[in-house]
């Protein structure tokens, strides 16, 4: 079976810009909107990925899943109702607002859907800031307090990332994406999110947008205190029992294959060009679902990659 691509969503945001469209050649719906995000791999159920080449062209990703789980993906997925991963570039030339996803534990009862997610960073200014945890100090109360202030961000503890660098971000950890970054984001399959605070703006409306204290003061883990950026474990990025996420260095001719061949993998082009075997020629920024006993996937140069798998 073939590599199968997909069309991309793109979702206008506040704090978005046009390096979509800069750094990837990309062609964006309208030409001067601010778009935050690209969802690459999306089974939701008002956003679904379309398969944008071959046999099965027109196909969501939804319609695969239900109809040839099996054949495309493997075994191990039986009990899962929609694809169990949501994958996107994100582009920040804003701050984000600061927010936490919930734990499984309490999402349920929140009324939405757990969320853990990994950050890659494809470029960053030289200022560009992630914000992640909190300070040394910070606690519930005074937390609680610079929300009433408006000065959450003093709170919140900062890092400075550089290209390359990557961090698991948990449910329940605090975050923000500063001005100036281009992320893949991999995460579970859940468009929850809870905004502590928004930097005092108005919305592409001119409104405030929607803040959620009450929630977020109920998931968010304030023992989480000045983490950093993470280091790899060899090839390793992230690993949870959500996805393993791996960084793959591959040399001109190098084939690329899943490392479990009864599985699928989501491969992400990192730099460099690699080919499938229709032919098509594939380039940063791009993402390939790579069936289980998929057909060769070859570099036509040296080439980096992600490799996300589902750990069994």
């Amino acid at each position: 079976m073939q590599v199968i691509t997909f069309e991309s969503c793109y979702m206008e945001r506040v704090w978005g810009g046009r390096e979509l469209e800069k750094v990837f050649g990309r062609k964006l719906p309208a030409s001067e909107s601010p778009y935050g995000e690209a969802w690459e791999l999306t089974d939701r159920p008002d956003e679904q990925s379309l398969v944008d080449h071959g046999p099965l062209k027109g196909t969501s990703l939804n319609e695969l899943w239900q109809n040839n789980r099996e054949e495309i993906f493997g075994t191990g997925f039986e009990d899962t109702r929609r694809f169990p991963l949501l994958i996107k570039i994100l582009d920040a030339r804003d701050k984000l607002s600061i927010q936490v996803h919930p734990p499984a534990s309490i999402a349920n009862e929140l009324g939405g859907e757990p969320k853990t997610e990994m950050w890659y960073i494809a470029d960053a200014s030289p200022d560009a800031k992630l914000y992640v945890g909190l300070k040394a100090g910070i606690t519930k109360a005074n937390f609680h307090d610079a929300i009433e202030k408006g000065k959450v961000g003093d709170a919140v503890h900062c890092i400075t990332p550089k290209r390359g660098d990557s961090i698991f971000i948990p449910s329940g950890r605090l975050h923000a994406i500063g001005a100036g970054l281009l992320i893949y984001e991999i995460q579970q399959n859940s468009d929850t999110t809870y905004r502590v605070f928004d930097w005092n703006r108005m919305g592409l409306d001119g409104k405030p947008r929607q803040l959620h204290i009450d929630p977020s003061m109920r998931c968010i883990d304030f023992e989480d205190i000045e983490p950093s950026m993470d280091q790899p474990d060899g090839i390793n990025l992230a690993h949870c029992p959500y996805f393993c996420v791996d960084r793959l260095n591959i040399s001109t001719n190098g084939v690329i294959t899943n490392p479990d061949p009864g599985r699928f993998s989501i491969v992400t082009v990192i730099s460099g060009e690699i080919e499938s075997s229709d032919g098509r020629i594939h380039k940063a920024g791009d993402f390939l679902l790579l069936p289980k006993a998929c057909q060769d996937v070859r570099a036509v140069t040296d080439s980096s990659i992600l490799q996300t798998t589902i750990p069994q």
